[in-house]
């Protein structure tokens, strides 16, 4: 009923719009208000900026075959882009001069000979703007909300979210990341197909606001927003949700001890589940703080096999993962696809201590005479535990400082951060996602087509190799100057120096000891996950596997 009710508002809105409008204006008016505003492609909106882009040429100074080229991209400015599909948007061209032909605008002769004319397109600067991504998502929302007639005609002021010089910064870093990675990928400027696209979401953790935005490489090759539309897999990225659900579910704790071992789980109607570690081997008994810092599938696995899929994905759930998750126990391994900008915007929940605000990029409305359509407010609700909150950041700092993400600190980013890689099957996927207690940042990075991200060896691109040092190159710039900011610690926990093998309590100068952070009424007391019977025979807790 709601969403009918909304629907007919919106319509009904348009309807006052376009009556407003015909009742004050001529239809040539109206025509030249809608081509002067409409979205032409790699960043042109309107006729005159297209012209420009295009043609390096006023829009009075436009040839016939221009103009008809000019004419035929607003049905898909994408699909006739043409810088990437020129005889597609040939194509299209020779359709608007027949039509103008056919309606008598043009002579056929001159239709036929402005078809014949070699058009040169004017190379393609950064004209296109660097949020053309945020803002195509942008006015997305707005005519959704209020309609094209009121996007286009009404006189709309918009206030957005973005933060100009993050954005900047956010473009700068996925090409410059993306040009490193075609070098090691030995992939050629020329050969635009061939070459691994990528995506970046930052949101500000305490209210929401998405700060920057990048869809792609280059939004002049394609206007395909990957930062919000694409569904990957994410890999290790969602073990925080995985550790997060046993922990509040199973009363495990960092300390615990999980064996790395070979894995075998029954799925009813389905061959059984044997996931692999990435190395191809097993380090036997480990806390599992350890095994997360490491991203160790196995131990994953039998966490999930004891919590259950169900309370990964209400985990997930709450802090505002939104895409559809299969109940399967390889959930645990980032099975099912999510964007970079739930990942960014699900992350933040974390560093908040657990308060949930769902992702916006529109502040405020106004109509063309001041009045607020509307205005966001910030208010977060409170969704997660802070106390196993806080012990799976404590987690995912280690990650950053020892662990599958210690890239971050060697390319120079000091700042107090935590995040987790991930790396799907075939290295299809490269994900780092990562926060500091004010910005949460997700990068992705692979091919369109899902094939595997390997360099001149055939070695295989993790999300450590592909995506985090974008992360780590916008973050050092997005930080630069500001202070050290450290995440606040709930007054129940404790830390603990524990051996990272047994579990048990060491001292703080013992070779090897790790802290850890416990809830009231934890103990290091060398608790083993799942049952004794399931460690190797003649197997030393002492010792890892060989």
């Amino acid at each position: 009923f709601f969403s009918f009710e909304r629907s007919w508002l919106r319509k009904f809105k348009e309807m006052l719009v376009a009556v407003q409008i015909e009742s004050s204006y001529s239809k040539e008016e109206i025509l030249e208000a809608y081509v002067n505003q409409i979205a032409f492609g790699v960043g042109a909106y309107g006729i005159e900026q297209a012209a420009h882009i295009f043609f390096g040429v006023p829009a009075a100074d436009l040839t016939l075959s221009e103009a008809a080229l000019l004419a035929g991209l607003p049905k898909s400015p994408t699909r006739y882009n043409p810088y990437r599909h020129f005889e597609r948007a040939r194509q299209r061209q020779r359709i608007v001069l027949i039509r103008m032909a056919d309606v008598g605008y043009v002579p056929p002769e001159d239709a036929r000979t402005a078809a014949q004319q070699e058009l040169v397109l004017e190379p393609l600067r950064s004209s296109a703007r660097s949020g053309s991504y945020f803002l195509d998502l942008v006015i997305d929302s707005l005519e959704t909300q209020y309609g094209a007639q009121v996007v286009y005609h009404g006189g709309l002021k918009v206030f957005t979210t973005l933060d100009p010089q993050l954005q900047a910064w956010a473009v700068a870093s996925v090409q410059d990341g993306l040009a490193t990675l075609d070098g090691e990928l030995g992939v050629l400027k020329a050969e635009a197909d061939r070459r691994p696209q990528g995506a970046l979401a930052a949101v500000e953790t305490r209210s929401g606001a998405v700060k920057a935005m990048v869809g792609g490489r280059d939004y002049a090759e394609t206007e395909y927003n990957r930062a919000v539309y694409s569904q990957r897999l994410p890999g290790s990225g969602f073990k925080p949700f995985v550790y997060y659900a046993a922990f509040e579910t199973e009363n495990l704790h960092p300390a615990t001890v999980a064996v790395d071992r070979p894995v075998r789980i029954p799925v009813v109607g389905a061959r059984d589940w044997e996931p692999q570690n990435f190395s191809r081997r097993y380090r036997g008994p480990m806390i599992l703080k350890r095994a997360f810092t490491q991203s160790v599938n196995t131990i994953a696995a039998q966490i999930v096999e004891q919590a259950g899929p169900d309370a990964v994905i209400q985990a997930a759930q709450k802090c505002g993962i939104q895409s559809p998750l299969s109940p399967v126990y390889s959930v645990a391994l980032g099975t099912s696809g999510v964007s970079p900008l739930e990942m960014a915007s699900a992350f933040a929940t974390f560093a908040t201590g657990g308060i949930r605000h769902d992702p916006f990029w529109i502040q405020r409305v106004e109509d063309a005479y001041g009045h607020v359509l509307e205005e966001r407010i910030v208010s977060g609700r409170k969704s997660l535990n802070p106390e196993i909150t806080y012990q799976v950041v404590d987690m995912m700092q280690a990650v950053i400082e020892n662990g599958t993400g210690e890239v971050i600190r060697r390319l120079g980013f000091r700042l107090p951060a935590a995040g987790k890689t991930g790396t799907t099957n075939d290295f299809r996927d490269a994900w780092f996602t990562g926060f500091t207690p004010t910005l949460s940042c997700s990068v992705w990075v692979g091919f369109d087509r899902e094939d595997g991200l390997r360099d001149r060896n055939g070695r295989g691109v993790t999300g450590g190799r592909g995506a985090a040092p974008i992360w780590a190159d916008f973050m050092k710039r997005a930080f630069e100057g500001e202070p050290a900011r450290e995440f606040p610690v709930p007054d129940n926990i404790r830390f603990t120096a524990v051996d990272p093998r047994t579990g048990k309590p060491a001292g703080p100068s013992d070779p090897g000891a790790v802290q850890v952070a416990l809830r009231p009424g934890q103990t290091p007391d060398g608790r083993i996950l799942g049952s004794p019977a399931l460690l190797p025979p003649g197997f030393d807790r002492r010792q890892e596997a060989p």
